[in-house]
């Protein structure tokens, strides 16, 4: 009667076993993927155009731009004009022209999911062509007891270019789906440019005020663009 009893609680207990091992729920091991989009971003620096607005004696746009055909670097550039006046020392000019900057940036940000910002640093090579027009300037003198004249009759220097390289740091944020805010500063070093006779370049559009003791320069954009998607990975 013993085992009789010990047989029948062993098959009870077995039988509750199967039956709890039956009711555990398989969970499958599941994997999120997430797809990075590719495309073509454009758009453009607006403090320039805050600029033009508000800031006497300057005017000018640039429309902005880069391709993304890795996970990490973007094919970038920049085209753009500016007018700007030159008002110091008794010389008034008014320099004027156009410029492109070609390059490739890299993005070290690495995004959470869903996230599509960036944090870049980029490398460009710009070329400028421009005018410049002296409306007031001295003539130079070595006689120091008579100040030196001063003329007014306009002198125009035509067919002026420059070229130069610059290193650029910025952020790019997706305020909204496709839409992104950018902020970037610009160290440039010149590496070659066609000055007028007997004179010398005041301002290069897109690279900014000149020097006679440095060959560099530096500038800012802040740049408002769309994002055209052509394809996810």
């Amino acid at each position: 009667m013993k085992y009789i009893l010990l047989f029948t609680i062993s098959v009870f207990c077995a039988s509750l076993s199967l039956k709890a091992q039956e009711s555990v729920e398989t969970i499958p091991d599941s994997i999120q993927v997430s797809k990075q989009k590719y495309g073509l971003r454009i758009g453009g620096d607006i403090s320039k155009l805050a600029r033009t607005a508000f800031e006497k004696g300057y005017s000018g746009f640039e429309i902005v731009g880069d391709l993304r055909f890795s996970k990490k670097f973007y094919a970038a550039a920049e085209v753009g004009t500016e007018t700007r006046d030159w008002d110091e020392d008794n010389l008034k000019a008014t320099i004027s022209g156009s410029y492109f900057k070609l390059g490739v940036d890299y993005n070290a940000y690495n995004n959470w999911i869903g996230m599509n910002n960036a944090i870049t640093a980029g490398l460009r090579y710009g070329f400028a062509t421009f005018s410049e027009e002296l409306t007031q300037y001295p003539i130079y003198t070595t006689n120091t007891t008579f100040p030196a004249e001063i003329r007014t009759e306009p002198i125009n220097f035509t067919n002026l270019n420059a070229s130069w390289i610059e290193f650029i740091l910025g952020v790019k944020t997706e305020i909204l789906s496709n839409l992104y805010l950018g902020i970037n500063v610009q160290v440039k070093r010149m590496v070659g440019e066609k000055t007028p006779e007997n004179f010398d370049n005041l301002i290069v559009p897109g690279f900014n005020r000149t020097y006679d003791f440095s060959k560099f320069g530096v500038g800012y954009a802040y740049s408002l663009s769309y994002l055209i998607p052509i394809l996810k990975r």
